[in-house]
C-alpha cells in the first residue's frame, strides 16, 4: 500500500487600431470561453490562432505599430476575459489549468516532450491576458496535486519548467506554494530511503510494500470535503505505527494527520483462474480485505469493518460492483441489509488494472464551487494586506488615491472590483488598522 499524508505616426493611426481591434473581437468571439461544452484544447488552440494571425499582421502590415500592438492586446483580454450575459465567474482560468493539465499528464499519447513544453509555452500567452489569475493558480494548484500524488506527470522535468514560466509571469510569490508542493516530493523520497534504511536497521519486516508523501498542510490544496471516518485495516495498522515512530523521532514538534481518501495501494487477486494486480483507493481496499475469509457479506457488515460513512461507503462499494470485482443479486439501491459476493468467475484481459470511486456528478459541482469562494475568502486576505501596506507606509490618503493604489497592486493577480476594495477598508476600520480623518469625509489615516 502506499499512505500520504498526511510604425506609422500621426492621427491616422487612431482609427486604424480601433477598428484593428474590432475585428479581432469578432474572429475572437467565434470561438467563446464561457461556451459550457467548449472543451479546453479548443478554447485555447482557438485562441492562439486569433492571437497569432493579428500578430503576424500587426508587424508585416503595420511594421509592429505600439497603438496596434496595444489594440490586439485589448482585444484579446475582451475575448479572454468575456463573461457573456451570464452572472457565473469567467471560465477562461478553469479551461486554460485544464488545458496544462491535459499536457503534463502521463496519458498525453503521441507527443514528445519537447512538444509539450512548445505549448506550455505558448500557453502563458493566453495567461497574461487573463484577469482572474489567482482563479487559474487555484485549478493548477489542485490539478498539480493530483499529478504529483498520484504518480500521473509525464515529466517531473516539465512540471518544474512549467512553475517556472508561471513564476517568470507572475513573481514568485504567485507560485511560493507550487514550489514548495513540488519540494515535498523530492523530500519524500528522501524520507522513504530514510525509513527503509531504519526498517533494515531494526531488523523489521513490514510485509507489505509501504511508501508515503509528507505534504505540508499550507501548501497543498486537499480538501477536506472526502475525508471520512475510517478504521484502518489490520494489514496497515503495523506500518502506520513504524512510520509514525520513525518520523516522530526525526521531527519531535511535528503532527502527522493521515489522508487516507488519498492513499493508493496495490492488491493481489489469487482466488481467480489468472492472478490479478489491482489499483485501487485505500478505501476500496478495506472494503475488499474482509473477503479474504468469506465469500459474503452485507454491506452493514463492511461499515462496521471499515467505520466508512455511509456516502463514502456507499460509493467506494459502487466502484466496486462497476468493476465486476463484487456483485449483487438484488435489485434496486444498496441498502445496509444488501448482501454483496466476491465474483469467483471475474475475468479481465488485463492482468494489470486500476479500480476508482464512481465520482458524483454532484461532488465535481460543489469542488468548483469551493475552489471560487476559496479564491473569494483568499481575495478579502490579499486586499486587507495590501490597504495595510499601503496606508503603513503612506501614513495618510484620500479614498480615491487609495482605490487606484490598491488596484495597481493587485492587478498581477486579479481586477478587485471598488465595492470589495470598500468592504476590506471598513473591516480595516473596525479592526482599528485605520481611521477616517478628522473633518474629511474621503480620507484615511494609518493608527500605528
Amino acid at each position: 500500500g502506499r499512505l500520504q499524508q498526511g510604425g506609422n505616426e500621426g492621427g491616422g493611426a487612431a482609427p486604424a487600431t480601433a477598428s484593428s481591434s474590432s475585428t479581432s473581437i469578432d474572429s475572437g468571439s467565434q470561438s467563446p470561453a464561457q461556451a459550457n461544452a467548449i472543451s479546453p484544447q479548443h478554447f485555447v488552440e482557438a485562441v492562439l490562432q486569433v492571437h497569432a494571425t493579428y500578430q503576424d499582421m500587426v508587424k508585416e502590415v503595420f511594421q509592429g505599430d505600439q497603438q496596434f500592438v496595444g489594440a490586439l492586446d485589448k482585444a484579446c483580454a475582451t475575448i479572454i476575459n468575456n463573461r457573456g450575459t451570464t452572472r457565473q465567474p469567467c471560465r477562461s482560468p478553469e479551461l486554460l489549468a485544464k488545458y496544462c493539465d491535459a499536457l503534463l499528464k502521463k496519458s498525453a499519447k503521441g507527443i514528445s516532450e519537447s512538444e509539450v513544453e512548445d505549448k506550455l509555452t505558448q500557453s502563458i500567452t493566453v495567461f497574461k491576458y487573463i484577469d482572474d489569475k489567482d482563479v487559474f493558480q487555484k485549478f493548477y494548484a489542485k490539478m498539480l496535486a493530483k499529478r504529483l500524488i498520484h504518480s500521473q506527470s509525464m515529466s517531473m522535468d516539465v512540471e518544474e519548467a512549467m512553475i517556472n514560466k508561471l513564476k517568470q509571469a507572475c513573481g514568485y510569490e504567485f507560485t511560493s506554494k507550487l514550489h514548495r508542493m513540488f519540494t515535498d516530493m523530492s523530500v519524500s523520497a528522501d524520507l522513504n530511503n530514510k525509513f527503509n534504511a531504519f526498517l533494515k536497521a531494526e531488523s523489521i519486516d513490514l510485509g507489505i510494500n509501504f511508501s508515503i508523501y509528507v505534504l505540508q498542510a499550507g501548501a497543498w490544496p486537499l480538501g477536506q470535503s472526502a475525508v471520512s471516518p475510517f478504521a484502518i485495516p489490520l494489514e496497515l495498522e503495523r506500518s502506520v505505527q513504524k512510520f509514525e515512530q520513525f518520523y516522530q523521532s526525526k521531527f519531535s514538534g511535528r503532527k502527522l494527520s493521515w489522508l487516507q481518501h488519498l492513499c493508493q495501494a496495490e492488491v493481489r487477486l489469487c482466488y481467480l483462474r489468472r492472478s490479478y494486480l489491482v489499483s485501487l483507493g485505500t478505501y476500496q481496499m478495506a472494503l475488499l480485505l474482509p473477503f479474504e475469509s468469506v465469500d459474503s457479506l452485507a454491506i452493514r457488515d463492511l461499515q462496521e469493518a471499515t467505520r466508512l460513512a455511509q456516502d463514502q461507503l456507499l460509493r467506494q462499494l459502487q466502484g466496486l460492483l462497476d468493476a465486476r470485482l463484487l456483485v449483487s443479486n438484488e435489485e434496486g439501491p444498496l441498502t445496509p441489509s444488501t448482501v454483496l459476493h466476491l465474483n469467483k468467475s471475474y475475468s479481465n484481459k488485463r492482468t494489470k488494472f486500476k479500480i476508482s470511486a464512481v465520482i458524483q456528478k454532484e461532488a465535481a459541482q460543489q469542488e468548483l464551487e469551493q475552489t471560487h469562494s476559496s479564491v473569494e475568502e483568499d481575495r478579502k486576505l490579499y486586499l486587507q494586506a495590501a490597504v495595510v501596506r499601503i496606508m503603513k507606509a503612506r501614513k495618510g490618503l484620500r479614498h480615491n488615491t487609495l482605490i487606484q493604489e490598491v488596484i495597481s497592486q493587485a492587478k498581477n493577480r486579479f481586477v478587485p472590483s471598488i465595492a470589495m476594495i470598500k468592504k476590506c477598508i471598513e473591516a480595516l476600520i473596525d479592526k482599528q488598522y485605520l481611521e477616517r480623518t478628522p473633518n474629511s469625509t474621503d480620507e484615511y489615516c494609518y493608527v500605528a
